[in-house]
Order: structure tokens, then C-alpha cells, then sequence
């Protein structure tokens, strides 16, 4: 127990050390809020808070850090537990650890290379990392392991992608383009990434933005990446969307696709949107899952080897 509480608290210290060099200011927004998110693919938690309502454990911090954009809070960050509910596996907790920030005028490549740096801090020295990442498109990834051109490939040529790496028939059959594209980086391709070097994965197709800009360059593809290391997901980042009338549309195309799943449909976070609608300054920022990195710092291989009490004992 000593071990993992050591290097957890070592690695809150440098990440620390990491953003207060570079100005970075440290801030703390509350876990309770009064909207859960849209996102099909996360479910939150529901706490009665009696007088006051129902309110839910947040899964992130980005809504209410990007208010404080809004404001004028500049770069900023925060470290923090968050839940979210049905998340049970060897990577996935139900209550975890984000790092998450947020840095003013950053590209998608500078905030890469920042998210690569700060990841390769808190691996040392447990783990020695090449300085710099590599950097490689989403498209690019998926041809070279698959043979697929994500872009332009039949849907059914898709479902037999996915057919092959495991997908049961049942599955293949129901399935959207994108869950299917979710399947194949989860199982065939992001497996591949990070092994030589820290991996970012970027140029999302459009259709899997989430929060990100679209990229002016190329409309098929979203100014979105996801960092790997040694095949694992450790962090997720934009350039932020910052048009209301666009976000509010993404929230509706979310409740729609969790109506076609038989979800509950989520009220959008007017909050959000009326500060994006007051002006969120030209940003991007990203998530780094704590736990994770400790993971494979460690050399773990469940996610409760790291934590001080798994969720399942707290």
C-alpha cells in the first residue's frame, strides 16, 4: 500500500510543479451539478440532494471550467476525482482521477505536445519515455493496421473490420458506423499505439468531435486527439468548440442517439451554452486519466492496483 500511496502523491507533486512552471493556475470546481452530460456513451451518477433537488456526481470538470474561460480565468487546471457510473473493468473505475486543462490560444499540435510532456513526467522514473511523441492521424492509423480507408470505406466493409476482430454478429449487425470505427480502435488499433514512443492519435472523423472545432483544412475531420501509451487511452483533448448554436445542436444529435438506444434523454447544460454564447477566448484543452498513467508507471494491470481504496471497498 505504501508503493502505490507514494507514487500517487509523487505524481500529484509534479504535475503540479508542471503547470505552476508554466503559469498554469490551479483551480477547484464542485463534483455536485445540476446537469448530467449528454454523451450516450457516459451515464452519471444521481445523488437526491432533498431540498434542493437532484443533482449528479460530475463526470468531468469541463463544463464548469470552461465558464470559468468564459470569464477570463485564463490557462488554467485542475486535478480532481470524477465518476461515472457502469464503468467497471481492469482500466475503468467508477470514480477516478482527471488531470484536466485548458490553455489559451494552443493549437491542437502545441497542446499534443504539451500533453506528451507532462505524461512523460510522471511516467519517470519508473519509466523511461522518448522526448518526443509520435504523432499519427487517425486515418493514417487505421490504414496501416487494418488496410482501411476509414474515410471512404463501405459500411459494409467496415462491419467485416469489425466482424474480424471480434464482434460478435449480433453486434455487427445493430451497429453504427462509429461504434463500429469505437470497436476496431478499442480491440485492433489503439492496441498498436505507443509502444516505441508516447502515441497521439489525431484527425477524428467529424462525426466523433464531441466538444473539438471541426479542422477548417479537411471538414471531414474534428481538431481532436487522444494520447496513448503502450496501447492505453491516457488522455483526451480539443481545440474547444466555442459556437453555442453548434454545441447545442451536438446536444441534440447526443439525445437522439441515446433515444435510437433506448436512453434517457439529458437536459442540456444551459450554463454552458450561455458561456459559450458570452465567448469562450480560442482554447484547447485535454484530460489525462491519472490512474492510468500510475498504471503503467507501476506496471499494474487492474486500475485498483493504483488506487489507495478501490471502488469497490470505499
Amino acid at each position: 500500500m505504501i508503493t502505490r500511496l507514494a507514487l500517487r502523491a509523487r505524481a500529484l507533486a509534479d504535475a503540479r510543479a508542471f503547470f505552476a512552471a508554466r503559469q498554469v493556475l490551479e483551480v477547484q470546481t464542485g463534483a455536485l451539478t445540476r446537469h448530467a452530460v449528454t454523451d450516450p456513451n457516459i451515464e452519471s451518477f444521481v445523488v437526491d440532494c432533498g431540498g434542493d433537488g437532484r443533482r449528479y456526481l460530475h463526470t468531468s470538470p469541463e463544463y464548469a471550467m470552461k465558464r470559468l474561460l468564459a470569464e477570463g480565468s485564463g490557462d488554467i487546471y485542475q486535478i480532481c476525482p470524477v465518476y461515472r457510473a457502469s464503468e467497471r473493468s481492469a482500466r475503468h473505475s467508477a470514480e477516478f482521477t482527471l488531470i484536466e486543462w485548458y490553455r489559451i490560444g494552443y493549437s491542437l499540435d502545441a497542446l499534443m505536445r504539451e500533453t506528451a510532456r507532462l505524461v512523460r513526467t510522471l511516467l519517470s522514473p519508473s519509466r523511461e519515455v522518448p522526448a518526443e511523441p509520435e504523432i499519427v492521424s487517425y486515418a493514417q492509423a487505421f490504414e496501416r493496421t487494418l488496410g482501411l480507408d476509414v474515410f471512404d470505406a463501405s459500411l459494409d466493409t467496415i462491419r467485416a473490420a469489425a466482424s474480424h476482430a471480434g464482434l460478435a454478429a449480433s453486434s455487427v449487425a445493430g451497429a453504427t458506423r462509429d461504434e463500429l470505427l469505437d470497436f476496431l480502435v478499442a480491440t485492433a488499433v489503439g492496441p498498436r499505439l505507443g509502444h516505441a514512443a508516447l502515441c497521439c492519435l489525431h484527425a477524428y472523423p467529424a462525426s466523433q468531435a464531441a466538444l473539438a472545432q471541426l479542422d477548417p483544412r479537411d471538414a471531414r475531420t474534428a481538431l481532436r486527439f487522444e494520447l496513448y501509451g503502450a496501447g492505453v487511452e491516457l488522455a483526451n483533448g480539443f481545440v474547444e468548440l466555442g459556437d453555442a448554436a453548434e454545441q447545442a445542436r451536438r446536444f441534440d444529435a447526443d439525445n437522439a442517439a441515446r433515444a435510437a438506444r433506448g436512453q434517457q434523454r439529458v437536459d442540456p447544460d444551459g450554463r454552458l451554452l450561455d458561456a459559450l454564447a458570452r465567448g469562450l477566448p480560442a482554447c484547447a484543452g485535454v484530460a489525462v486519466g491519472l490512474d492510468r498513467v500510475l498504471m503503467l508507471a507501476s506496471g499494474a494491470s487492474h486500475i485498483d492496483e493504483v488506487l489507495a481504496l478501490p471502488f469497490d471497498d470505499a
